[in-house]
């Protein structure tokens, strides 16, 4: 983005993109949280077999590592072009893996709670969600490398718009998918196969809780993410810390301790690959109400 390589009276701190050097504290905390939250995936992941799921996760919150190393470099040498670099890639690119994670297991909760209470097919929220993301994903890397590659000019300029086109593609896919989530009965009452009244357990609930709430902080980050961009590179937005730190960094390492606490694995176990490739044959069984809820929900009281 410019000829400058370190601090100097020609190149001072206010000329970088973000005119500011990274707080070390915060950002050293960040860090700190997004190692703890890739170990703790990675030994769960391989604890209850979750393959896809434990790989984008992993991807995601390794991503987020990354991008804090990123700016710690920037703290020490706010021209480091490695730094920027690593922290622009890294940061724009991580949700998408994070976002990813939440509609591999919307298949399956639909399946369990029967597909009959979805506006939309089990098979289609990841098919059509994980692809959406996917296209996402391509335009973000493809802008940022361009715009983090370039000397500025046109090139960044083109490189900025690519991203944010891809961030809008991401926005509206999680709209969409938080408005069908939303229609889900998975957090309350219901009616299972045989018109029976059941009520999820709370392991359920706290589960659905969880990842509802993850969502949401993503999709915040998300949006504030659209501003951030589109006023373009050194914009005043973009040069305030502290609310990169709130709207972004906290929000996806919220969304990450919510994953990793509530995890699927231990909450959510139908989605296990060992108890996955089974889910047809449950939801056929002469016991439709585990079936439905395999949480350890039970008949509600009539």
């Amino acid at each position: 983005m410019s000829k400058c390589t370190e601090i100097h009276p020609i190149c001072p701190v206010e000329a970088t993109v973000y005119g500011y050097y990274p707080n070390v504290g915060g950002n050293a905390f960040l860090l700190t949280i997004f190692i703890i939250c890739t170990v703790s995936q990675l030994s769960l992941g391989v604890k209850y077999r979750l393959r896809a799921f434990t790989t984008v996760m992993v991807i995601g919150c390794l991503l987020e590592a990354l991008g804090y190393i990123g700016r710690l470099m920037m703290s020490k040498n706010p021209w480091s072009g490695v730094g920027f670099r690593l922290q622009v890639i890294c940061l724009i690119l991580a949700p998408s893996f994070l976002a990813a994670g939440i509609y591999l297991t919307l298949k399956h909760l639909v399946l369990y709670i029967g597909p009959e209470n979805s506006r939309l097919a089990p098979k289609w929220y990841t098919w059509i969600f994980i692809s959406c993301d996917a296209i996402s994903f391509l335009m973000q890397a493809a802008g940022g490398a361009a715009a983090s590659s370039s000397d500025g000019g046109s090139a960044a300029e083109t490189g900025n718009n690519i991203m944010i086109a891809g961030i809008a593609v991401q926005v509206v896919t999680m709209g969409i998918c938080g408005l069908l989530a939303v229609d889900l009965p998975g957090g309350r009452s219901g009616t299972g196969a045989v018109g029976q009244v059941i009520r999820p357990s709370w392991m359920f609930r706290f589960y659905l809780s969880a990842s509802a709430a993850a969502f949401i902080a993503i999709f915040i980050r998300c949006i504030y993410r659209l501003p951030e961009m589109a006023g373009g590179w050194g914009n005043p937005l973009m040069r305030k810390e502290e609310e990169f730190i709130v709207l972004d960094g906290m929000m996806i390492a919220v969304a990450c301790l919510l994953v990793s606490i509530a995890h699927p694995g231990i909450f959510f176990p139908a989605i296990s690959s060992r108890e996955g490739e089974t889910s047809k044959t449950q939801a056929k069984s002469t016991h439709p109400v585990d079936s439905e809820y395999p949480m350890g929900s039970v008949p509600a009281s009539s």
